[in-house]
């Protein structure tokens, strides 16, 4: 896993686990990698996973039956989060998430145009690369620049953007290099504002939390650098339909969602769905009073209630570092 990947997942446990304290009723078990150090408080039971695959998996395997209910933190990559959900299902837990057919759905970053296209819904015209000398004739009708990503990932990892022929070679290894056995995208490139709007979701419906600008170097390769929530951006309102719409692509969205958009000059274009909490997380819990956690949980129970106000406008980096916190102006006060 890229070393961005492994901050990104800390931070947000971290922050979990803090929210999760904070109800008082729960006992806590989490993971963790035998080569890092932890850094979760006292009164946290944590599983220390050892390396080897057989005793990895056989630890993994306990550390579920000893729970009532399981959420993951992990990457659609090679389709880990996918199958970490369908381990968790056929051990008879309590999944709060998204279960696995709802996550290969959304995962599939293939075929989500398709999904997206039959409900009107913008997307970047999308081609799998099948072999590298497919290049010059696979490549979109757009032109360059081209965007190169693996075909199941997360974040911004093995994303390149390709603005000429020379270029093509690194994007491809790093994108193959990432995707595991999920292949390589070519994707036409929008230029706009990157966002995400995070949700809440219940299997059916979706309510939107907040809409957030996501900070991030396009320079080779594409790098996430944490983002800013709320975002009182003039197309925000039509961001959280869009994504509203992009979550009923997907039945069986549950818990705490993401979809990443690109606002252009006039439209909203939806980029991905990630079916899992997202490093926003880190910005919008800071920025309300309510337990984010806590309505997640109580939207994998079938309840969806009113969402929270953000009080706060937040800056965050991609490590859970808050850069800065200020009250809330809403967009057009004096």
């Amino acid at each position: 896993m890229p070393a961005s990947l492994a901050r990104e997942g800390a931070a947000m446990r971290a922050a979990l686990v803090a929210d999760l304290l904070s109800i008082a009723h729960h006992t806590i078990v989490t993971t963790a990698d035998a080569r890092s150090r932890h850094g979760l408080p006292h009164g946290v039971e944590v599983v220390t996973l050892p390396a080897g695959d057989r005793a990895r998996e056989a630890a993994l395997d306990r550390a579920i039956d000893s729970v009532d209910a399981v959420w993951l933190i992990a990457p659609e990559t090679d389709r880990c989060l996918e199958r970490l959900a369908d381990r968790v299902t056929r051990r008879r837990k309590t999944l709060l998430g998204s279960d696995a057919d709802a996550i290969a759905r959304a995962s599939d970053k293939a075929a989500l145009g398709r999904r997206l296209a039959a409900l009107g819904i913008s997307h970047p015209e999308t081609l799998r690369l099948a072999r590298h000398v497919e290049l010059a004739r696979a490549a979109p009708k757009s032109g360059y620049p081209i965007v190169v990503k693996p075909a199941r990932g997360a974040g911004s990892s093995g994303i390149s953007l390709v603005r000429h022929a020379g270029e093509w070679p690194r994007a491809i290894r790093l994108a193959r290099q990432e995707s595991g056995r999920g292949g390589v995208l070519l994707q036409e490139y929008i230029p706009g504002t990157a966002a995400s709007v995070s949700l809440i979701a219940d299997g059916r419906h979706a309510q939107a939390l907040s809409v957030n600008e996501q900070i991030v170097a396009a320079s080779p390769p594409f790098a996430y650098r944490g983002g800013r929530t709320p975002f009182d951006h003039e197309l925000a309102p039509r961001a959280v339909a869009v994504a509203l719409g992009a979550c009923r692509a997907v039945p069986g969205l549950r818990g705490f969602v993401g979809v990443d958009v690109v606002l252009t000059e006039s439209d909203v274009v939806v980029i991905e769905i990630n079916p899992r909490l997202t490093t926003a997380y880190l910005g919008i819990r800071a920025a309300a009073d309510d337990n984010i956690a806590a309505l997640a949980m109580d939207a994998c129970a079938g309840r969806l209630t009113a969402v929270p106000r953000l009080r706060r406008s937040i800056q965050f980096s991609s490590s859970g570092r808050i850069v800065s916190c200020e009250p809330r102006r809403e967009r057009g006060a004096a």
